[in-house]
């Protein structure tokens, strides 16, 4: 990457980052606060409470994408962080399961990730887009993996009223980073907006909106259970962290060489393919993990899988959608909003009924499926086969 594309891209992969910091920041210390609140006591509250930024930015990732294509990538994402740092507020006013529920909705109504993926992809060249939605995706697991370390520390310090104030903070310092330092795209002409029905069933995205479906399904099932096999293999909870932040680092490390590979040889179809093997390899792992050795190798070929997909396939959407990236973002966006819900449904109705290795048996046959649908699909062309 040139210069300028690095910078928008880090200054891009942040406020992505931080979007989902605002989700899963909240997740270690949330259900323990929730129960001294009024209706603290019913999971069910505590659940919504938590799950509805994703329910609501499930129904803007569309709007908000289509829209950015209309009318320009920085609007929207600074209307979306607008309501983030709202929503924060809101939730930080009072200590009251019900306005915090509306503030984590109203934060979940800025659904910029469409609109920012779309804007990376507007703001790189293609030979190094991949590159560039690795750091993008990296962010995400790094998110992850941070709020894991600094929740509990940061509860404790200034509790949950502060990590909103927190939130707000960190939501406006990306407000102004996306107002000052990232440029606009350059103007293009674009051709007449396709209807949402055609891009959504264009065979390749619908291959890909299948994709991560099954990724972000398999994940949320797949940590309804990695914890309890860490606690049995003699890992305390509080420790979990140890394995988590360096397996994901250490992971988003491995998985360059493929990103460089598929970039160098324009294989990304051998890529993702072989990105999906590595997650069923995964599962497979799991069903043998017995000892906390076999966990973190199970958790650091996951994760390399899951880099790779997380990296690679957002690259592909905005090739096949050329001029509709937005609204092909936004419908892929959604999907994994749809799939993070259905995760944590089917994989706790797994657990219930049929115990914990059920959970790696489903996703097991969720990433077969996965992989025979997405056998068929072509090469990416490049821009230059293309032309």
């Amino acid at each position: 990457m040139n210069s300028s594309e690095l910078r928008s891209t880090l200054a891009l992969a942040g406020i992505f980052g931080l979007r989902m910091l605002g989700l899963f920041l909240l997740l270690p210390v949330f259900s323990l606060h929730a129960k001294d609140l009024p209706g603290g006591q019913n999971a069910l509250w505590v659940g919504l409470a938590l799950g509805i930024f994703n329910i609501v930015q499930a129904f803007f990732h569309i709007p908000l994408g289509t829209l950015s294509d209309r009318i320009g990538r920085k609007p929207v994402v600074l209307w979306g962080l607008s309501l983030f740092i709202a929503g924060a507020f809101i939730a930080a006013s009072r200590d009251d399961l019900l306005w915090i529920a509306i503030g984590r909705g109203l934060m979940g109504a800025g659904a910029i990730s469409a609109a920012v993926s779309a804007w990376v992809a507007d703001l790189t060249r293609e030979q190094v887009r991949t590159a560039a939605m690795a750091i993008v995706g990296g962010s995400i697991g790094l998110s992850f993996a941070m709020s894991l370390v600094i929740a509990t520390p940061i509860y404790r310090a200034i509790g949950l009223d502060g990590m909103f104030l927190l939130l707000a903070g960190l939501g406006f310092v990306g407000f102004l980073v996306a107002w000052l330092l990232v440029p606009n795209p350059p103007k293009q002409i674009r051709a007449a907006p396709q209807p949402l029905r055609q891009i959504f069933f264009r065979p390749e995205l619908m291959r890909l909106n299948v994709g991560v479906f099954v990724l972000n399904a398999t994940q949320v099932a797949m940590f309804l259970v990695v914890p309890r096999l860490l606690v049995n293999a003699g890992l305390p909870l509080d420790d979990h962290w140890k394995v988590y932040f360096p397996v994901v680092v250490i992971s988003f490390f491995l998985m360059l060489p493929g990103i460089i590979y598929g970039e160098k040889k324009k294989q990304w179809r051998r890529v993702l393919l072989t990105s999906v093997v590595i997650l069923l390899l995964a599962q497979v792992l799991f069903l043998q993990a017995h000892s906390l050795a076999l966990i973190v190798l199970a958790l650091l070929v996951y994760f390399v899988g899951f880099n790779l997909l997380e990296a690679l396939q957002p690259s592909m959407v905005s090739r096949w959608a050329k001029d509709e990236k937005g609204a092909a973002l936004g419908i892929y966006n959604t999907t994994q909003s749809v799939g993070l819900f259905a995760g944590a449904a089917i994989g706790g109705l797994l657990m219930q009924y049929s115990g914990y290795l059920s959970v790696f048996i489903g996703g097991s046959v969720l990433i077969i499926l996965w992989l025979i649908i997405a056998w068929p699909m072509r090469n990416v062309p490049s821009a230059q086969a293309a032309s």
